[in-house]
């Protein structure tokens, strides 16, 4: 990995600065031992450990593409362009949890029915297609609300989110079907009305105290606003370009209780393996000045068919954050080290980068900076809410040395660069028949070169979810 000089000198200033005025956190190592707790001793019985749970979510979202950005929606058949889209959503889960059986081995089943309705129908605000123009990727449909032939929203719909079986020795547990999965490369995105799921099988294994494995192996995904599965394709690149299997496995280590690390390796099929490191150290007390960091490195390479090209990618970030009481102030550095994106599976969140933000800031070659500063008002009185303001900024995306594949059109990129800023507010109810219902609203600019992939567009989201209880 190659780390800039600015990042290195931020990192040493950071270090001694948090040393000078931070309390000492425990240092201390924490070896590797057996697990001697076995969860499957504990098991209550197949009926006796059963819930009925959900959550139902209320989302919108109101998008403006500006500098002469374009959605397009179908009038009398003719193609009609429009600065404007509004997603209008209720999403709702209900899904039934079994215990697990009694004995050596346990089985246990998982069973979850998603429903989305559309409060926002009209074909105009929704604008599906853009017609190339910035702000979203041409012929990309809309990403937010399930659509029929001509633009206009399915009013109601379903699907089986999960559905799957688990067997369980001690602390080792087989998922088989459909599932929640959550890692570095392959992670379950709920930032819609509904979350995408994946189908296959996984193996997790907490045998070793500080200590945990996982092996995952999938060959489709549930997208999130559609009711069939697909295969696997990336975020960035060409779209016909999929991945009959995506296998992915991974170690997450805590050798210190203030110093968390994962390593994965992931690989989907003909288009690339992946590898991942990532670290994060807690060093003083919050009280007096705690200083966070974060480093996520990824490898890119093509694979097998190699249906999206030649890939050759480092990408890394490295984040700090400083807290004392209510106030948290972060600074991160992205750098994109390759002649294409930085890229992802799509209907996947596999990017655990301190940058992905509205934009995800991982263009060819491009380098990026944020500041963000975030308030806990449970410091003042008011647990439950909390504030948030950030900027980020990115220069130098350069594709013009692209040789060409999966992500034509980058050779266009020289020298572009964007910002990004946003502020939010949420707030989670404390106690009562809402506990734990959370309301966050956000405000998000992003101003764009000609030729910088996500346009300039401003977004306003109001995100509402309530859980609830049957049994």
């Amino acid at each position: 990995m190659k780390l800039s000089n600015t990042a290195i000198l931020a990192l040493a200033i950071s270090s001694i600065t948090a040393t000078a005025y931070a309390e000492t956190q425990s240092q201390a190592f924490t070896p590797v031992t057996v697990n001697e707790k076995s969860a499957q001793s504990e098991a209550t019985g197949f009926l006796e450990g059963s819930t009925v749970s959900g959550t139902t979510r209320n989302w919108y979202a109101n998008e403006q593409l500006k500098r002469g950005g374009k959605f397009t929606y179908r009038k009398d058949g003719v193609a009609t362009p429009t600065d404007r889209r509004i997603n209008w959503v209720q999403g709702t889960i209900v899904k039934y949890n079994s215990g697990f059986t009694e004995g050596t081995v346990g089985f246990s089943t998982e069973v979850a029915a998603y429903n989305a309705i559309a409060l926002e129908r009209d074909r105009e605000n929704l604008a599906s297609n853009n017609g190339g123009a910035p702000g979203t990727r041409p012929g990309a449909g809309n990403n937010r609300t399930l659509t029929r032939e001509g633009g206009e929203a399915q009013g109601q719909w379903s699907k089986v989110g999960l559905a799957n079986v688990k067997a369980r020795i001690s602390n080792t547990t087989l998922t088989a079907g459909r599932m929640n999965f959550s890692s570095p490369q392959v992670d379950v995105i709920g930032n819609r009305p509904l979350p995408s799921s994946f189908e296959g099988i996984a193996i997790h294994s907490e045998e070793l105290n500080n200590l945990s494995f996982d092996l995952a192996s999938f060959d489709r995904v549930s997208p999130r606003t559609e009711e069939s599965l697909s295969k696997f394709r990336s975020e960035y690149g060409a779209i016909d370009a999929e991945a009959d299997h995506v296998h992915t496995g991974g170690i997450s280590y805590q050798p210190f209780a203030s110093l968390t690390t994962s390593l994965w390796g992931t690989q989907a099929e003909d288009l690339w393996n992946q590898y991942y490191f990532g670290a994060t150290h807690v060093l003083g007390d919050s009280s007096v000045l705690a200083l966070t960091t974060g480093l996520n490195y990824y490898k890119t390479v093509d694979e097998g068919k190699k249906k999206l090209g030649e890939i050759d990618n480092d990408t890394y970030s490295l984040s700090f954050g400083l807290t004392h009481q209510a106030h948290t102030l972060t600074f991160s550095y992205q750098e994109v080290n390759g002649n294409e994106y930085f890229d992802y599976l799509h209907e996947t969140n596999g990017i655990y980068l301190a940058n992905s933000l509205l934009s995800d800031f991982n263009g060819p070659n491009e380098k990026s900076f944020q500041v963000a500063y975030g308030l806990n008002m449970a410091e003042y009185g008011v647990p439950g809410l909390k504030f948030n303001i950030y900027q980020a900024r990115g220069w130098g995306i350069d594709g013009t040395h692209y040789k060409g594949g999966g992500y034509d059109g980058v050779q266009s990129m020289d020298g572009e660069h964007h910002y990004e800023y946003g502020i939010g507010a949420a707030y989670a109810v404390q106690s009562g028949p809402l506990k734990a219902t959370t309301v966050r609203a956000t405000y998000t600019a992003h101003r764009a070169s000609e030729n910088q992939a996500d346009g300039s567009i401003n977004e306003f989201r109001l995100v509402t979810t309530v859980p609830f209880n049957i049994l």
